[in-house]
């Protein structure tokens, strides 16, 4: 349901729940006289009081490439603004005009978790088995995206002991390689007496992956930069059950189960606040550069890449150097637990923009309900009370310690044994197999200069084979330059 602020009306403060299971979208005017907000992003966009096309935002578009994320409350759209976890909106009236005052509180800091909790897993299956049969439309077929990991385990298991195997199939994407999950999850499917589905990778696509593709662009209400963007259209083509559909997703628990840092991190940060002073230098460096990570500010090691500003600059002359907001947000929490900070700028930002996004973006595209039951307010507040010996090891950078013992206990599934596996996806070979077709969308676009597209083509281009980290950050460019076009040249809302 669309909500209205109107002018000289009382202040009034916005916020979403409390693990961003539903964030809520703000549409403001651009003569500042009119405020409509909603949790649900299409009805918001298909609202015929807002005024289309929506205008790009040049501040969106500017971390879209140069960090593959745009951070909240701004998105891609030049008056639309997003509240997720921690965000909050102060909406007042000043000299006729409406104003947004933005804030952004971290809930879920380890000092305010409990000392002692005796843990009732039997209550944890409850709550999440809750979480996900509450949202399912009983009329639509069902799927839970399944792994090897914790997240999407726990979810089968509680649908398990709440006996509603048959009710819903786990699918899992077959990786290339020694990442590949497919086989762990099915034997997983099979002791839990689900049924289970294999979803391949496509690397050359035909004209009907294409079209799924353009569709996808079409129809998403933001852009998608996750390196597995393109496989979520493609399952469709192979799933086609998967249309209008619920789609449950393990994301969304990281945010209050912690997110340590790795061993990486504990080496680079300390040197990263300071190389990351030679920002001047951002606008010389090429994007396929080794220097590029000597450049980088904390956050921007979160899961965030992208091209060069220097480049980003030659081919969007209206282009924005992002480095001022990470340097920003890196000092407001420099002096917090580092498990605390890393926490709160990976999770509220990259997974939540990035990871997760794709997924609500590929369930609005084929009118599917996206069930997210980590994301579930009252599951968040049960976990983020738990003391943290429960959650992480401070020494040992491990995780889920909970998840890792209640599934090592109930289905024999032994994580630390597995080790880290995650969803990977062969982009380079997709860009690689269909580089012209990829290709031809860039230089279509009108948002990027003719002469200066096609002059950093050419040049990365020539990585594009190398098994180096300049061959891998080559692709990963035009990748990225492909998925930011496809959105621009086809996208419903701004076209």
């Amino acid at each position: 349901m669309i909500k209205l602020y109107n002018i000289k009306a009382d202040i009034q403060e916005l916020k979403t729940d409390l693990a961003g299971e539903f964030p809520l979208y703000i549409y403001l005017d651009k003569v500042k006289n009119k405020l409509l907000y909603s949790d649900d992003i299409l009805e918001l966009l298909e609202d015929s009081r807002i005024e289309k096309p929506l205008k790009v935002s040049e501040k969106g578009l500017s971390f879209l490439l140069q960090s593959g994320v745009v951070p909240p409350p701004h998105t891609i759209y030049e008056n639309i603004f997003i509240l997720g976890v921690g965000d909050s909106a102060r909406i007042f009236t000043k000299d006729d005009k409406i104003s947004i005052e933005f804030n952004h509180v971290f809930p879920f800091k380890n000092e305010n978790r409990l000392k002692e909790l005796n843990i009732d897993e039997e209550l944890i299956f409850d709550l999440i088995a809750d979480a996900t049969i509450s949202r399912i439309d009983e009329e639509k077929d069902t799927f839970l995206f399944h792994s090897a990991g914790k997240d999407s385990n726990t979810i089968a298991l509680a649908l398990a002991k709440a006996g509603y195997q048959d009710n819903v199939t786990l699918i899992t994407h077959k990786s290339k390689g020694n990442k590949d999950e497919s086989e762990i999850s099915n034997s997983i499917a099979k002791k839990l007496g689900f049924k289970h589905q294999v979803l391949h990778e496509v690397d050359v696509l035909g004209d009907k992956h294409k079209e799924s593709i353009i569709n996808f662009f079409k129809n998403s209400p933001f852009p998608s930069t996750d390196n597995v963007t393109l496989a979520y259209p493609l399952y469709t083509e192979q799933i086609h059950q998967l249309k209008k559909s619920n789609i449950i997703d393990g994301g969304g628990n990281d945010t209050y189960m912690m997110t340590p840092p790795s061993k990486r991190d504990v080496k680079i940060l300390p040197i990263s606040k300071y190389t990351s002073y030679l920002s001047v230098l951002r606008s010389f460096v090429n994007s396929e550069s080794f220097m590029m990570k000597f450049l980088r500010t904390p956050p921007e090691w979160f899961g965030m890449s992208g091209l060069s500003y220097k480049d980003s600059k030659s081919i969007y002359h209206k282009c924005e150097n992002v480095y001022t907001h990470w340097s920003t947000e890196f000092k407001k929490r420099e002096k917090w637990d580092l498990f605390d900070s890393k926490t709160d700028l990976l999770t509220t930002i990259t997974a939540a923009e990035i990871h997760i996004r794709k997924a609500r973006n590929f369930a609005h595209t084929i009118d599917s309900n996206l069930i997210l039951p980590f994301s579930n307010k009252k599951v968040a507040k049960y976990f983020s009370k738990m003391p943290e010996k429960y959650l992480f090891d401070r020494k040992l950078f491990k995780n889920k310690l909970i998840l890792r013992d209640i599934l090592k206990k109930e289905i024999s599934l032994d994580s630390d044994a597995i080790g880290k596996l995650g969803f990977s996806y062969d982009s380079g070979s997709i860009l690689l197999n269909n580089l012209d077709w990829m290709k031809k969308e860039i230089l279509e676009c009108n948002y990027w200069d003719k002469k200066n597209i096609s002059k950093f083509l050419r040049r990365i281009e020539k990585n594009k084979n190398l098994h180096t980290s300049k061959g891998s950050m080559s692709r990963n460019c035009i990748y990225r330059l492909y998925l930011v076009s496809g959105w621009l040249n086809n996208n419903k809302y701004i076209n």
